[in-house]
This record gives C-alpha cells, sequence and structure tokens, in this order.
C-alpha cells in the first residue's frame, strides 16, 4: 500500500480467557512483518457468540487482555469494539480505523480455523479492501492446505493474504473454560496474573 508508513497488526478475538496462543501469535506476528505494534482487541459483541453463558463479562475480558500484554512494550490494548451498539463486525471496525487514519496499513491476525469460515463473515470483500488477512496454522491444517484457501478467497474477494511462520498450537479458550470448570490446573496456558485473577474472581467456575 503505497504512502502508508505505519504497520499495526489486529488481534481480534473475545479473549474469553486470553492464552499463551494469542500471545505468541502476535509476537511472531511483530517479527515477522516489522509491525510497529500489535493491538489486542476485545470483541464487543460478536455475532457468532451471541449466547455467552458462563462466560467472562467485557470488564473482565477487558482486565485480563491488560494483565496478559502490559509486559510486552509493543502490545496495545484497543477498545475499538467495546462501546458500539449492536453487534460489533470486523468490517465496520476496520472501515473507521482506515478512515481515521489514513497512513496507516493493517494486518488482521487470524487462526486457520477463521480462514476457512471467512465466507461466513459479514461482508468478506469489505474487510480486505481494508487489510492484508494474516493467518496462522491452527488444528492441524497444512501449509498447503492454507494456501490452496488463501488463493481461493483472494480471487473470490480480490484480497491480500499472508501465511504466518509459526508453530501450531492449539490452545483454545473453550478447552480452558471447561478445565476452570472442572477443577483443573491451566498454569502455564495463560500467563500468571490472567491465572490469578480468573480464580481471585471465580471466573467460568
Amino acid at each position: 500500500m503505497e504512502g502508508k508508513h505505519r504497520k499495526i497488526g489486529i488481534m481480534g478475538g473475545t479473549f474469553d480467557p486470553i492464552h499463551i496462543s494469542h500471545l505468541i501469535l502476535g509476537e511472531k506476528a511483530y517479527e515477522q512483518l516489522g509491525l510497529d505494534e500489535v493491538w489486542f482487541m476485545p470483541a464487543g459483541n460478536p455475532p457468532h457468540k451471541k449466547d455467552r453463558p458462563g462466560r467472562a463479562s467485557d470488564e473482565e475480558r477487558i482486565e485480563m487482555v491488560r494483565l496478559a500484554i502490559e509486559g510486552n512494550p509493543h502490545f496495545v490494548l484497543s477498545l475499538a469494539e467495546m462501546h458500539e451498539e449492536g453487534y460489533s463486525y470486523t468490517y465496520r471496525t476496520l472501515e473507521k480505523l482506515t478512515a481515521d487514519n489514513p497512513d496507516t496499513e493493517y494486518f488482521f491476525i487470524i487462526g486457520a480455523d477463521s480462514l476457512f469460515s471467512l465466507e461466513t463473515w459479514r461482508e468478506p470483500a469489505r474487510i480486505l479492501k481494508t487489510c492484508t488477512m494474516v493467518v496462522a496454522s491452527r488444528n492441524a491444517a497444512s501449509a498447503q492446505e492454507l494456501d490452496r484457501e488463501m488463493q481461493r478467497l483472494s480471487e473470490q474477494f480480490h484480497g491480500s493474504f499472508l501465511r504466518l511462520d509459526t508453530l501450531n498450537m492449539d490452545v483454545s479458550s473453550a478447552t480452558l473454560r471447561e478445565w476452570i470448570k472442572e477443577g483443573k490446573s491451566i498454569r502455564y496456558y495463560t500467563p500468571a496474573p490472567v491465572m490469578d485473577y480468573i480464580l481471585q474472581h471465580h471466573i467460568y467456575q
């Protein structure tokens, strides 16, 4: 993108809770793509996760992200999706960001599972018009499978995709919530301050 001079990575998600895979993915994207910052952007009211019994509140999710990233100078907490009425849609967020910051190039970081469901997102063509989609391996998807799907979606929606060279770390928030509910340890799966916060506030129990 000519004329752009800032490169920002965006890690979107519910972060319910945030865990080491989110953080490692953000760090590898920062390193490999030469980003200025990586923004961790908790979704306010994601349409694909409308029914959320036993989940953390918005305030708790924000605090867990803050605790997880506070020691990293190039990680930033973004509340861009936390004060929107109605559902939070990625295309709306990215269109507002690009309008407000025309000097910035955005890289939206997703896992392979999100890549294979991208066609179900609201307005995928408009999303891809505003950012480069950065894809990390997940759920044992091969590099060849990812490359084929990225090529297909690029042709369909006229967008840009990059595959991140990172380990396949298949940790999920859903698994961690279940372990907490069952009284199992999540030590080392999420930063210690996040684990302590979850236990102190009896989240997911």
